[in-house]
């Protein structure tokens, strides 16, 4: 999970996720995106995206095709939940409770 974290938190992998995020996209066009960036460092962004699970690669001829990876994102979701759950769960016991005395008042 620290790879995952890892590759997400270099800022220019991060807007690579975004702008796949909704559709698939060409590696050119994924390039197009970044003018102060070389196409073979974008390159490089997408195989570390690729090697985290977080990029799915398909090749349509010669181009190559990127689309996020759900399951990618599954150990970062469930650290997440585990941060929320237990907060949640105290959340859902209180409004319970508080629930519980309006229905006791006459």
């Amino acid at each position: 999970m620290i790879g995952t974290l890892q590759a997400m938190a270099e800022p220019t992998r991060f807007a690579i996720l975004q702008l796949v995020q909704r559709s698939e996209m060409s590696a050119g066009d994924i390039a197009g995106n970044f003018k102060g960036v070389t196409r073979p460092a974008v390159s490089q962004h997408l195989g570390v995206l690729k090697k985290a699970g977080l990029l799915i690669e398909r090749r349509d001829g010669t181009r190559r095709i990127y689309r996020l990876s759900p399951e990618g994102f599954e150990p970062i979701k469930a650290l997440l939940e585990n941060f929320w759950d237990p907060r949640l769960e105290k959340l859902k016991t209180a409004a319970e409770k508080e629930e519980k005395k309006k229905r006791r008042k006459p």
